[in-house]
């Protein structure tokens, strides 16, 4: 919602201060439509050679949160911290049988009571694979703690692909309005023999093209980046809590420690109280009981 509230209030102050300044909407109407053409398909085609199809793909689907906001909310991190007790403290009690959980998790008891955290593909695999791995006795918590780092950085260097996208887009829409406004300036030098309120016309049609490119880089398209950087910041701490937690289990801490690591290295505003997650944690302990 909020998305949607900073796209109007940009609309309102710029054309509102221009109207209200005595400026006359008639002139960037008309030029309008073939300022936008001109810009916006040169930025599009731009774009598309500077990346895959992928990363387009992957792109189109990121401008979506720029209104959704972040994937994982307080209870997200709450249900998550629940699931890793539960396979923290089935692991320690039962080795064997943690095994038919980690292997097919879409058919396992534990997972599939949190169905939007098995739904990502991405933190079903860094459970499973940490908790395969200290099955195998890989558990030497600094080793499998540079493993699972590596691995983040990896993924987060790809989740950020479409804001850098956005951003190299937004960095040469200016230049683009140049251009733009070149041409029309070019098209004004082909009527010099016509009287001033025409050359008037003709050279303001011309600098809608640098407006038009600023006011897309600066009010739109950047913003649009910095905000899918942030959300995909954001989502990363949920795959972060995996790895302290994890690496925390890998250090033979009590599992309530293990849980409590986790708890407080979850961002503020998600993070469950003490109590709400001890309750959470009894319930799960009732329900497997």
């Amino acid at each position: 919602m909020i998305g949607f509230v900073g796209i109007i209030v940009v609309f309102v102050m710029v054309f509102g201060g221009y109207l209200a300044a005595g400026g006359k909407m008639g002139i960037i109407i008309k030029a309008l439509p073939f300022e936008m053409t001109m810009i916006g398909g040169a930025a599009v085609g731009a774009f598309l050679i500077s990346n895959s199809m992928s990363a387009v793909k992957q792109t189109a689907g990121d401008l979506g949160r720029v209104f959704k906001g972040p994937k994982w909310a307080h209870d997200d991190y709450r249900d998550l911290l629940c699931l890793l007790f539960e396979l923290i403290r089935l692991a320690r009690q039962n080795p064997v049988a943690i095994e038919e959980h980690i292997e097919a998790p879409e058919e396992s008891t534990i997972f599939t009571k949190y169905s939007k955290i098995l739904s990502d593909a991405e933190v079903i695999a860094l459970i499973c694979d940490t908790m395969r791995s200290a099955s195998m006795n890989y558990d030497d918590p600094h080793q499998v703690e540079e493993v699972l780092e590596k691995r983040m950085e990896a993924n987060m260097h790809h989740a950020l692909h479409s804001s850098h996208a956005l951003q190299t887009v937004a960095d040469g829409l200016p230049a683009l309005g140049i251009v733009a406004a070149v041409l029309g300036i070019i098209k004004t030098m082909g009527s010099i023999d016509q009287p001033p309120e025409v050359l008037g016309k003709l050279i303001g049609g011309a600098l809608v093209g640098t407006f038009l490119g600023v006011f897309l880089a600066y009010g739109f398209v950047g913003p649009f980046a910095a905000k899918v950087k942030t959300v995909t910041e954001e989502d990363g701490h949920f795959y972060q809590l995996v790895r302290e937690v994890l690496v925390a289990n890998l250090h033979a801490h009590a599992t309530n420690i293990c849980i409590e690591v986790g708890r407080q290295n979850t961002p503020s505003h998600c993070r469950p109280s003490f109590s709400e997650l001890e309750d959470a944690l009894k319930a799960v302990k009732q329900g497997a009981a």
